[in-house]
């Protein structure tokens, strides 16, 4: 708060003030409020005016007390008077711009705000999902990993396709627990990506997976088939087995579950689960 008897406590106290607005000013939030920050600065210019007159004057009045650092009181009054009429002629500059400052208060006095539009919605993207359509370790994998050797991963992703039955895929995995934020690659793993499908490999540790996008069609051509299963609602187990397989699909005895566990025993045992 200003002490109005202690010129050095308020001076440091304005500055701050101008500092601290000169911070704040940078951005409002209500457009409306700069009418009145500009008619508190136009009153401040006037104080500021006042003050430079006041120092002027000051500085005229003590001159006959004034020396210079080596003691010398002629140059010390030199430096005074001259002060003094610097002062002056700065006040006469922010008395100008006083009358700048009030037409900016008056013109601004006329302005109606209107608040901003809302800002559009953005829409959100889709999450996107990936379930586990195999996962084979052992000596099917080593199946699969001798089959990229030999043709490239084309050949794997058209093999490894087989293993998809679409709507009965895509319960297996809710059903498991294989639905992923993105497909399931380790340090050691080697990812390729064709159509909707993610493959990956390892031979270091000889595993093989194959990840499709949970609601995307896969490519028939891909499958082999001339209609493509559908991704959505449960459709009858037979219907979409019928559909989605191929005689191609032979790769496992009938009715195998991909996703059971490899305690189960058998050749579904050796059927590893999704990472």
């Amino acid at each position: 708060m200003p002490t109005f008897t202690d010129p050095t406590v308020d001076a440091a106290e304005a500055s701050q003030a101008l500092r601290g607005l000169g911070h704040a000013s940078r951005t409002f939030e209500r457009p409306a409020e700069m009418y009145g920050v500009i008619g508190d600065l136009s009153s401040g210019i006037r104080s500021l005016r006042q003050s430079l007159e006041q120092l002027a004057d000051v500085h005229e009045r003590k001159a006959a007390h004034a020396f210079d650092d080596d003691g010398d009181h002629d140059a010390g009054v030199r430096d005074a008077l001259a002060a003094a009429e610097e002062l002056r002629q700065c006040a006469l500059l922010v008395d100008r711009a006083d009358d700048r400052l009030s037409a900016g208060f008056i013109a601004a006095g006329r302005i109606a705000w209107h608040p901003e539009p809302a800002p559009e919605p953005v829409a959100e993207e889709p999450v996107r999902r990936w379930i586990s359509v195999v996962f084979l370790q052992g000596d099917e994998a080593d199946e699969v990993l001798d089959l990229i050797d030999a043709q490239g991963v084309d050949a794997a992703f058209e093999h490894l396709a087989g293993y998809d039955y679409g709507d009965e895929t895509v319960e297996a995995a809710i059903a498991n627990g294989h639905v992923y934020d993105r497909p399931q690659a380790g340090a050691a793993d080697r990812t390729a990506t064709q159509d909707v499908y993610t493959l990956t490999y390892s031979s270091l540790l000889g595993h093989v997976g194959l990840y499709r996008e949970a609601t995307a069609l896969p490519d028939p051509a891909l499958l082999g088939i001339d209609t493509p299963f559908t991704v959505g609602p449960a459709t009858d187990a037979t219907t979409t087995a019928t559909k989605a397989a191929p005689p191609r699909r032979s790769a496992g005895p009938a009715g195998c579950d991909w996703f059971t566990s490899p305690a189960a025993g058998g050749e579904a045992g050796r059927r590893g689960l999704s990472l």
